[in-house]
């Protein structure tokens, strides 16, 4: 049988590639270079079109006391989410992985929240926080709480989204704990027991360092759903009131589709991209580091 020669099967390779390469390309790096190139330009309106400003996007975005009332939230925002997410799916993945009654339906109990539409997800909730006859009123009427607007006030609209927000990601990353608790040798768990090792000693000496690249993957997820979080605010807050529940996507949202301010926007798009990729490069480059064995 002759062999292909080296060239021809470079070529194939190469276009076998291309479909792939062409997607990345157009929905990927040139719509990121074309938001770039658009945030040094004015937003074009009617017959004027788009003129070059320079920096003053920017400038205007340093002094928008919303976009610096959304970044307040949306850090806040995460790191409420991201370590109560984490750490829920890890004790739950714990708990299914035990051989107790019903794991199954306890497992499929805890997933469901992940398959959810975010939509229909955040319309389950309103239902929860409406004032007067929600779920969440009924139980608080039981203890005789007075009628609270969670939605509607300001010191309690950003906590409530996060309540949902880690009801949702929770089950998902529970998956990823489990599947990693799955594949640990059960030899280990024996070898602990004869040397009298407790639980909470077997799980901080070993799961958990075992885990660490699982919970690096993790993270990395859980950062970026706490960045790229709108739809649960469209719902449920629409950013009020008066701000106190706006992330930045949202805020991104309205200056663009809202106010149509697309130089204004593809400025804030520049900025939240800049940040993820930071946050990307450190948990790649020096958490990753630390968390696998060599």
């Amino acid at each position: 049988m002759s062999e292909r020669p080296a060239g021809t099967a470079s070529v194939q390779a190469y276009l076998l590639l291309l479909p792939a390469f062409v997607l990345l390309v157009a929905f990927t790096h040139y719509p990121a270079v074309a938001t770039l190139i658009d945030s040094f330009f004015s937003t074009p309106k009617g017959s004027r079109p788009a003129r070059w400003v320079g920096l003053e996007n920017y400038e205007v975005m340093l002094a928008d006391p919303v976009f610096w009332k959304a970044a307040t939230n949306n850090l806040w925002f995460a790191l409420a989410t991201i370590p109560l997410s984490i750490g829920l799916a890890l004790v739950m993945a714990l708990w299914v992985n035990e051989r107790i009654a019903g794991r199954g339906f306890l497992r499929m109990a805890y997933f469901t929240p992940t398959v959810l539409p975010m939509i229909a997800v955040a319309n389950i909730w309103l239902f929860f926080y409406t004032p007067g006859y929600g779920l969440l009123e009924q139980i608080t009427g039981l203890f005789g709480l007075p009628s609270h607007n969670w939605l509607g006030d300001q010191r309690t609209a950003l906590g409530a989204i996060t309540v949902v927000a880690v009801w949702k990601e929770a089950g998902f990353f529970m998956i990823f704990y489990l599947a990693a608790l799955q594949s640990l040798n059960p030899n280990l768990r024996e070898a602990a027991a004869i040397e009298g090792a407790s639980r909470w000693y077997f799980f901080r000496r070993i799961q958990w360092p075992l885990l660490m690249p699982t919970t690096l993957f993790v993270m990395i997820n859980a950062v970026i759903n706490a960045v790229r979080m709108v739809d649960h605010v469209v719902v449920l807050t629409r950013g009020g009131p008066d701000n106190a529940s706006t992330l930045l996507l949202y805020h991104l949202f309205t200056v663009g589709f809202s106010f149509w301010d697309t130089g204004y926007a593809s400025a804030i798009t520049v900025v939240l991209l800049a940040v993820l990729a930071a946050v990307a490069l450190f948990q790649f480059f020096v958490l990753d580091r630390k968390v696998h064995y060599r």
